[in-house]
């Protein structure tokens, strides 16, 4: 009831405003201008997309994350919060022209009608899904559709002299929030989540679930690259880890009545064990709400680099034609008061440009060359200093560190070598590495990269990127990493790619040794 008085009030202040508001020089005047376009300009015009870009012209004035979204991008949009889309359940990449079966979803249509992971489809209803013609928008223009509708799929499979026809029926198919979890070691757990979506919690809580069966004496929650999502949903993360009738974040828009608290409840699930959280410059939003009130309330460590700086709150609000406007209602601040949304007095361009920016000026390498105002100091509960104002600034500060990757290396990775190379040879060789590996672990301790792979590696490279012998003494360590890796996800699921990859990852393994050491994560003694 108190909610909906304060809607009612927020109402009529909104209509006291519009009705202070002269029609002629703004409805009218538009309506006016439109009539005399329509009707005068020398040649035809289109005015749906007329008003469709007075829209888009008006929104850009406000802020970088009030949006204008059209009625065919809305379902496009909304897919990765919603946790679902519909379709036939595969992880793909077009090599060579022809659609290859990267991984087949757990539980999906393709699986239960036997598409295995190496599969190449080179038919669909019929038609030929091979050459120049076929690309990322050509499969998912293809495969995905409506549940309940079917679509025939001619298969090649190594081993098999015909085509193979499957009859996939489409169904709801889970876009995950939770990337990977598992137990980085014996006792400490590792959860990746990349976004906030209406099913985060419910996977959060089923990987908890998991790891909790272990003697879990410590927990990395890595928000790196996460770019946001649902404000409730990152509410309800944060709660999980902080006692009763903490404040969690609180809103504040245009009105005086426009307040709103969010409180952590007795449900955590993790409200004692030793916690990291890791963020980067990609961490924004909803990522920066669940950092700010663990790092407020000296709950655990925050480690990485600054995050983005994300402060705002969009509300979508539907047009009569379908389309949306997400328009920002809000600002939001941390426990301490913090709003840590950056400037974007300067335009949109100059407010994209920031992260380039940290770069140029040497922030992503020495924390020392970013400079807060005293203005923007606040203090967490155990009374250390914390700063708003752009993005949050970690406890503990990781470089990124740029002297392992050549220019050779990012040759390789910008041809799609890596994924390429070794989705054929796993294509090549899969029953005889499962045989031989029976996990990704037994993989990760057993598998070698001997001379005889290497040599077979660079031949194959060299079909798009000259060796460097340089440039692979400089990045031999990711190179091989990354190869081991990416056969590891080939063969065991795209689990098993983080189990490899995290070994030349410096924020994770700064995160282990310091929930191994219990001075180390004392937060007071740590922060600078």
């Amino acid at each position: 009831m108190r909610n909906f008085l304060a809607f009612l009030i927020l109402f009529v202040a909104v209509l006291n405003v519009s009705a202070q508001r002269d029609p002629k020089k703004t409805d009218d005047k538009f309506k006016r201008a439109l009539q005399l376009v329509s009707y005068m300009y020398v040649d035809s015009v289109d005015e749906e997309e007329l008003v469709e870009t007075a829209i888009i012209k008006m929104l850009e004035e406000l802020d970088p994350h009030s949006i204008y979204i059209s009625e065919e991008e809305v379902k496009r949009t909304n897919e990765p919060l919603e946790g679902n889309f519909e379709g036939v359940g595969i992880q793909f990449q077009v090599l060579r022209d022809t659609i290859n079966v990267v991984n087949v979803i757990a539980g999906g249509p393709s699986e239960s009608v036997g598409i295995n992971a190496g599969d190449k489809i080179v038919k669909i209803d019929d038609e030929n899904s091979t050459g120049d013609k076929v690309d990322n928008a050509y499969v998912v223009e293809h495969l995905r559709g409506k549940k309940g509708t079917e679509v025939v799929l001619g298969i090649v499979r190594k081993g098999e002299k015909e085509i193979l026809e499957f009859t996939v029926t489409r169904d709801k198919i889970p876009i995950n929030s939770v990337e990977t979890s598992y137990m980085i070691t014996p006792e400490i757990g590792y959860i990746k989540i990349t976004r906030f979506s209406a099913t985060t919690m419910d996977e959060y809580k089923e990987a908890m679930t998991e790891l909790q069966k272990n003697e879990l004496n410590g927990l990395i929650l890595d928000l790196r690259g996460n770019s946001g999502g649902y404000l409730r949903t990152a509410v309800d993360l944060a709660d999980q880890f902080l006692e009763n009738a903490k404040m969690i974040v609180y809103t504040k828009g245009r009105y005086e009545d426009d307040y709103t608290e969010y409180k952590s409840t007795k449900k955590g699930n993790y409200e004692k064990g030793k916690l990291v959280v890791l963020i980067d410059e990609g961490s924004a939003s909803a990522s920066e709400i669940v950092t700010g009130a663990v790092q407020d309330w000296d709950r655990g460590l925050v480690i990485g680099r600054r995050s983005y700086g994300k402060g705002l709150v969009q509300r979508p609000y539907a047009l009569p034609d379908g389309s949306y406007m997400r328009l920002t209602v809000a600002r939001y601040y941390t426990p301490s008061g913090r709003c840590i949304q950056k400037p974007y007095d300067e335009g949109k361009e100059s407010y994209y440009e920031e992260l380039s920016s940290r770069m140029s000026h040497g922030e992503l390498i020495h924390p020392d060359s970013i400079a807060f105002p005293d203005s923007l100091k606040y203090k967490t509960d155990a009374g250390r200093t914390v700063y708003g104002g752009g993005g949050i600034m970690p406890d503990i500060f990781i470089p990124l560190d740029t002297t392992l990757y050549s220019d050779y290396y990012s040759k390789l990775y910008r041809n799609n070598v890596f994924n390429s190379f070794t989705l054929d040879y796993v294509d090549g060789k899969r029953e005889e590495l499962i045989g031989a590996y029976e996990n990704v672990y037994a993989f990760k301790e057993s598998f070698k990269l001997d001379d005889a792979f290497m040599k077979e590696f660079f031949a194959y490279a060299e079909e798009d990127v000259e060796y460097e012998e340089e440039g692979y003494k400089t990045s031999e360590s990711v190179i091989k990493a990354v190869l081991m890796a990416s056969m590891a996800s080939k063969l065991y699921g795209s689990d098993a790619y983080y189990v490899i990859i995290h070994d030349i990852d410096d924020e994770l393994q700064k995160a282990i040794e310091v929930l191994e050491s219990e001075d180390a994560f004392m937060v007071h003694k740590v922060h600078d």
